[in-house]
């Protein structure tokens, strides 16, 4: 499975597509401000915990098993292309642990139905401060990177012609 035309694992299909889909969602119903101690998203929160909770096993899978070799081969193109993929897997990390301290530094409790997680730290008054910003912009950016990860993949796809969308698909 080291080809350019394998396919990735049904596992990390499925993992992939599924963070994408968090990712999105956590960035649609994200709400800033002190507003949100008195009505806190909770949607948001639920994504940003599951996108956090996808993490690992997908690192997991993705460094235990075997994956398709990268469809942008070696060179330059390669080289930017794992930098791309390794910032995006640190923000999807960063940016949920950020909004997990955020929240607790405001004093809103984190979690989803049936799961409440414990604060990273004390309630303070006032504003987030810059761990709140770090978290914004972290998320816009995850925004950015994945947009241009679709580009590259329907580039690879639609003018390099290597069966890119394949690779990342269940059928």
């Amino acid at each position: 499975m080291t080809g350019t035309d394998a396919r990735y694992s049904k596992s990390l299909i499925v993992i992939h597509w599924l963070t994408a889909a968090f990712v999105a969602g956590a960035w649609l119903t994200a709400e800033g401000g002190r507003k949100v101690v008195e009505n806190p998203p909770l949607l948001h929160f639920a994504f940003g915990i599951a996108v956090l909770a996808l993490v690992l096993p997908r690192l997991v899978l993705r460094l235990a098993g075997p994956t398709p070799r990268p469809a942008s081969g070696g060179g330059w193109l390669g080289r930017v292309s794992g930098i791309g993929h390794g910032v995006l897997y640190l923000l999807l990390i960063a940016v949920p642990l950020s909004g997990w301290y955020v929240a607790s530094r405001m004093g809103v409790e984190v979690g989803f139905p049936g799961l409440h997680l414990p604060a990273l730290t004390a309630p303070v008054p006032g504003k987030p401060g810059l761990i709140g910003e770090l978290h914004e912009s972290g998320g816009n950016l995850i925004l950015i990177l994945a947009g241009l990860h679709m580009a590259m993949a329907l580039w690879h796809q639609f003018v390099r012609r290597d069966g890119t969308l394949r690779r990342m698909s269940l059928r």
